[in-house]
């Protein structure tokens, strides 16, 4: 019998490279169902421990599966309607809020008339926001590519639940090794604590954001707050691009004060939320280096879009454990300093600077 030839260690990391670079275009060519695939296996974490513990009551696991994803499919298809809701009223009220900045640019301009700063050909009817809503319009997913996006989601959750209890012994039949099975396990529930403890803030904060814009009297209030619990889940900058659309209405409709005071609230609530709420919620700090979840950002925003921005980090984090789990592949998560995430060990200070990537802007 003849052995199999074995390849030069160099010129198997080519190989792998360049597979590598293949399987990232790949990626981006299916990023449909990629994105499908990934919402899904997201949300079954989020909602599996609500249907493990309903199984633990003696409830069947279909019952339960099924309780579960009818909570959770009314809870997604109210966050639809107040988008929606809240983005035909925007659009309606276009003529007001046209009004409104004309008002608002007037008063600049006239500042700076005052102060002698020549404006030039601007004027205040330059920006058209009619123009703007129907670039929007015309570039939001439609109603029906919605449902049925939202309908391979709901399928594609439901079957991940029924299999997740079985996949973590498929998993230990797969890997032949106990030391890599341990670190997979720890990493998987690592993985699962930070989706919910980030879900569980990100509600939190919606809630309290667009609650603040409500009592306040700001335009589509709802919105806001919606858009603030999905964007929250982009490490950084997600806190900021949810709430540039609510500064730009107090705006309109408040002045300058009305702005400053949505921006008083954001930070107020970042320090609230992300600190002692968010420490209340997790069991342990998910310490990530600043660097891999930027890039995370970047890559997984160019591949799948927005959804790949809104949950690069668990992406991330599953990429990382199936680098774990190869013994050619490991040294990356060395090299990326997240190696300590699969042995349960602490960094020293003293190595790298490490941050809390889920609070952190």
């Amino acid at each position: 019998m003849t052995e199999s030839p074995v390849l030069p260690r160099h010129l198997s990391t080519v190989l792998l490279l360049t597979a590598l670079v293949f399987l990232i275009i790949g990626i981006q060519a299916i990023g449909y169902i990629i994105t499908i695939i990934a919402v899904s296996v997201i949300l079954a974490m989020i909602v599996y421990p609500a249907t493990r513990a309903l199984r633990s009551r003696g409830l069947p696991e279909i019952a339960a599966v099924g309780a579960v994803t009818i909570v959770a499919g009314l809870a997604v298809l109210l966050m639809c309607y107040l988008v929606f809701f809240s983005f035909e009223n925007l659009v309606s009220a276009i003529p007001l809020y046209q009004r409104e900045l004309t008002a608002r640019l007037s008063e600049i301009i006239a500042l700076l008339d005052r102060y002698g700063i020549e404006t030039g050909s601007f004027t205040p009817s330059s920006v058209n926001l009619q123009g703007f809503a129907g670039f929007l319009s015309s570039s939001a997913i439609s109603i029906a590519d919605l449902l049925l996006y939202l309908f391979f989601i709901v399928v594609t959750t439901i079957f991940t639940l029924f299999e997740a209890p079985r996949m973590p012994g498929r998993i230990q039949r797969v890997l032949k090794r106990d030391e890599a099975a341990e670190a997979f396990s720890r990493m998987s529930r690592f993985l699962i604590d930070f989706v919910i403890v980030r879900t569980e803030a990100n509600l939190v904060h919606g809630f309290l954001f667009g609650g603040f814009l409500w009592v306040m009297g700001v335009h589509a209030a709802a919105l806001w707050g919606v858009l603030t619990f999905l964007l929250s889940y982009i490490p950084y900058i997600g806190l900021v691009i949810a709430a540039l659309p609510a500064i730009f209405f107090a705006w309109l409709q408040f002045g300058i004060w009305g702005a400053l005071a949505v921006i008083a609230a954001v930070v107020v609530l970042n320090m609230l939320v992300e600190n002692p709420i968010y420490a209340h919620f997790a069991s342990r700090r998910f310490d990530i280096p600043a660097l891999v979840v930027i890039l995370s950002v970047i890559f997984w925003g160019w591949a799948l879009g927005v959804a790949g921005m809104i949950f690069a980090v668990p992406l991330t984090l599953i990429v990382l454990m199936v680098f774990q789990a190869s013994r050619d592949w490991a040294w990356v998560n060395t090299l990326l300093g997240v190696d300590h995430l699969f042995t349960g060990e602490r960094v020293p200070p003293a190595e790298t600077r490490e941050i809390d990537t889920p609070p952190a802007r």
